[in-house]
């Protein structure tokens, strides 16, 4: 299985984004991602379209854990451990037994074989650039500061 070529910062970011997702509208993590170095979107189902007090609320979370400058690690599990506390739906068929899982501290875990920071104190500040809606869909485009 070849590596992701994501920008290590943008990526763990949408990490981040996806758990906060998870967390505050039970959607679960992005279907659809685009993660480029300058600007990304993610699109999450959701049944209606969200309000600027919840946009705001998602940059506000993900900017809390940013700021906790927790550690990101790696580690390795069967595909049986995992399934007890991820979701892998999105992992290949051909996927190997082992997993690499990502670890965001105590906040996220994903199988992943991206890149990412070793410590949430390299991503800088998250935004979200623009938000919409469509047909179950919510698209959130974003961008780090520099």
């Amino acid at each position: 299985m070849s590596e992701k070529n994501y920008d290590p910062r943008m990526h763990t970011a949408e990490h981040i984004l996806n758990q906060t997702m998870v967390r505050m509208f039970a959607c679960g993590r992005s279907f659809n991602a685009h993660i480029e170095r300058k600007k990304s979107k993610c699109d999450y189902r959701i049944e209606r379209s969200l309000t600027d007090a919840e946009i705001k609320k998602i940059e506000t979370q993900v900017n809390s854990i940013i700021n906790r400058k927790l550690d990101v690690t790696e580690g390795f599990v069967t595909k049986l451990e995992a399934v007890n506390f991820l979701d892998l739906s999105k992992l290949p068929t051909d996927a190997p037994n082992e997993i690499r899982v990502i670890r965001v501290g105590d906040y996220d875990a994903c199988a992943c074989i991206g890149p990412h920071v070793k410590n949430t104190s390299e991503i800088g500040v998250f935004s979200i650039l623009s938000s919409d809606y469509n047909e179950g869909i919510v698209r959130l485009r974003f961008k780090l500061a520099e």
